[in-house]
């Protein structure tokens, strides 16, 4: 006599029903499509590489051109972030001189330095006494007895002012403000330096702009040539893979990685003559900074800048292999 197993929950329990035949088929039809699809990827991505080492002079002349074209750009760049970091400390560096009129004694003077001080605006403040004045004066000019014989000093004090915001039209709007309070005579600010400043930024960044457009189409020029000369070398081969009922993007495949392998190699060129230029005018930038008692030092490609640079220069190489191709993919015709 048979004994029947407990049921749960008085429930039996039944599995699920197995999937239907063809979809199975077609599922492991699909997923052995996509294994060749990438057994074919990383088949071209190695024979376009062993193709390119078999012209090893050839190979390295056409990335050479690449480089050339992508250094003019990237050096002008790296120029202008220079001169933003330039900017940015000049901009730190801008300042108001507040003069307080001639009858302000100095308890005065510190009554409106202080009321300065708490202006929303202002980050912070340094009063200069008439008589502080007077003698950085005479420090600068070197005319200490010609001044000390003045009976009456006739330099205002003065407050020297840091704004919150080193914008032109902030700093404006700021001495706008400060000319109004009592007790000031003038607020004084030079900012037509900072301006034209920020104009050459302005026009370096469009020619950088441009330049980096030109060049990059150089590169699709200089990818597409030699990839048409590819083409017409391998073009009975085309015709026979063709005649088998090859695709269009089958036969595109090993091409896009002979172009995407220049551009890549072409940014590394690049890259390494960035670096050496870099190297090169390090010296002669530091010393003509430090005869100016500044310290400055050449920008250099980081992380960022060094992928942006080889990922442009591998997108340039292989849109200039496709636009080549797919040209010339049209006039081929198997006999």
């Amino acid at each position: 006599m048979s004994r029947r197993q407990p049921r749960e929950g008085g429930t039996s329990r039944r599995q699920p029903p197995p999937p239907p035949r063809g979809a199975r088929t077609q599922r492991t039809r699909s997923s052995s499509r996509f294994r060749g699809w990438l057994r074919h990827h990383r088949a071209m991505c190695l024979d376009s590489a062993r193709r390119l080492l078999r012209t090893p002079i050839g190979s390295l002349l056409t990335m050479l051109a690449i480089a050339i074209a992508l250094v003019l750009p990237a050096a002008l760049w790296l120029a202008l972030d220079s001169a933003r970091l330039l900017d940015a400390e000049l901009e730190e560096s801008a300042t108001l001189t507040v003069y307080l009129e001639h009858q302000v004694d100095e308890g005065q003077a510190g009554r409106i330095d202080e009321a300065v001080a708490a202006h929303e605006g202002v980050a912070r403040t340094r009063l200069i006494s008439a008589a502080e004045g007077m003698a950085e004066f005479q420090q600068a000019l070197g005319l200490a007895d010609a001044l000390g014989r003045l009976e009456d000093n006739p330099l205002p004090a003065s407050i020297v002012v840091v704004p919150v915001d080193p914008a032109p039209e902030a700093v404006r709007r700021l001495a706008g403000e400060l000319e109004a309070l009592s007790g000031i005579d003038e607020v004084r600010l030079d900012l037509a330096w900072l301006e034209r400043l920020r104009h050459l930024a302005e026009l370096g960044s469009r020619l950088a702009l441009a330049l980096a457009v030109l060049f990059g189409l150089g590169v699709l020029l200089v990818v597409g040539n030699t990839i048409r000369l590819a083409v017409e070398s391998r073009r009975q081969e085309i015709e026979v893979v063709m005649l088998i009922g090859a695709t269009h993007a089958f036969v595109r495949r090993p091409f896009l990685y002979s172009g995407a392998w220049y551009g890549l190699g072409g940014g590394l060129l690049a890259w390494g003559l960035l670096a050496l230029g870099n190297q090169w005018l390090a010296l002669p930038v530091s010393a003509l900074a430090a005869s100016y008692g500044a310290t400055f030092t050449l920008p250099q490609l980081g992380p960022e800048g060094s992928a942006t640079l080889l990922l442009c220069s591998t997108l340039l190489g292989w849109l200039g292999a496709w636009i080549a191709v797919s040209r010339h993919l049209a006039e081929v015709r198997p006999r």
